[in-house]
């Protein structure tokens, strides 16, 4: 990677993952792009920064153009909640977007990576050590889109030659800003809450365990599987990949080691359980572990000192 294009990136994860590879790459070889342009975002201010509406293949090509990139990050789109909220546009957004990111790579014989998510699994997926390769019928709008997403992406690779890379991301947690729109955010909402609050009041009901990764390890997993030889990829697109697998109150325990006086109740959002029980209890990463040497740093105990700590520094 030389030239890396990464949509959407004022999102959770594009902000770490730019800043990051910025360090590693250089900060004139990372062209940060987002449809809105916060001014004064570090993000804008600190290298390359274009507007870039992704469902506009036209300004697409012409950014990666303007540049010569020879690597492109799609992130940008509508997470799972939000998404069933308003489907249509989830469609055009993710579906929208990614042919037009896909259409660019093929031009530009670039490179290229998307993540899919646990979401591309559904209720009659295995729930537990759910398998690299197995049975996907997802029941919402985003694991249509991430199913879609993961077939159109092996097609561009087996049809164009395309280099496509991805994974199946669990829910990821991040203290760099509050989430909005998914439906694993409870796991980083409640540590702003313990800090604020000393208690926290979960839309996801007890005993309902789903996969989980700190963000260091989810933008350590993007960079080491883009910088993997491609002869051992075996499946190219959305490998499983985890850390941790919990449920709400096995998080608030380890919260109250740290904060002893913290409480969690429940008031169970229908739609977002709905959906969390539709996804895995969690995930076999073996394929990842075999094939790019996948490894997750943070277990439940380091990510939730290190989430505590960095938000404190924060002012939370």
């Amino acid at each position: 990677m030389k030239k890396v294009l990464v949509t959407g990136s004022l999102g959770q994860i594009g902000t770490e993952l730019v800043v990051k590879m910025r360090e590693i790459y250089g900060v004139d070889n990372i062209i940060a792009s987002n449809r809105s342009v916060k001014k004064g975002h570090p993000l804008v201010e600190g290298g390359i920064f274009e507007a870039l509406d992704v469902t506009d293949g036209k300004q697409f090509f012409e950014v990666a153009k303007k540049y010569q990139v020879d690597t492109i990050i799609h992130m940008a789109a509508l997470l799972s909640a939000t998404a069933e909220n308003n489907p249509m546009m989830a469609w055009n957004i993710n579906m929208g977007g990614l042919v037009n990111a896909l259409e660019v790579a093929r031009e530009m014989n670039c490179k290229f990576f998307t993540p899919s998510s646990i979401g591309a699994f559904g209720p009659s997926t295995p729930k537990d050590n759910t398998p690299q390769d197995t049975i996907q019928r997802p029941t919402t709008m985003y694991g249509v889109n991430k199913v879609s997403g993961e077939l159109l992406c092996d097609y561009y690779y087996y049809k164009f030659g395309v280099d496509t890379r991805g994974v199946r991301f669990p829910g990821l947690i991040s203290y760099t800003q509050e989430p909005g729109g998914g439906t694993t955010d409870y796991a980083v909402y409640i540590f702003y809450e313990a800090l604020r609050q000393k208690k926290y009041t979960s839309y996801i009901a007890e005993g309902t365990y789903m996969d989980m990764m700190y963000m260091p390890d989810a933008v350590n997993s993007i960079i080491d599987l883009m910088e993997a030889d491609p002869s051992r990829l075996k499946h190219r697109n959305a490998f499983n990949v985890t850390a941790m697998s919990f449920e709400p109150n096995e998080l608030a325990a380890e919260i109250r080691k740290h904060i002893p006086e913290f409480t969690i109740d429940y008031k169970v959002d229908p739609m977002r359980q709905a959906i969390a029980d539709s996804w895995p209890n969690s995930i076999d990463p073996s394929a990842a572990i075999e094939e790019w040497g996948f490894k997750a740093e943070y277990d439940l105990s380091k990510m939730t000192i290190d989430m505590l700590a960095k938000l404190k520094e924060k002012g939370i």
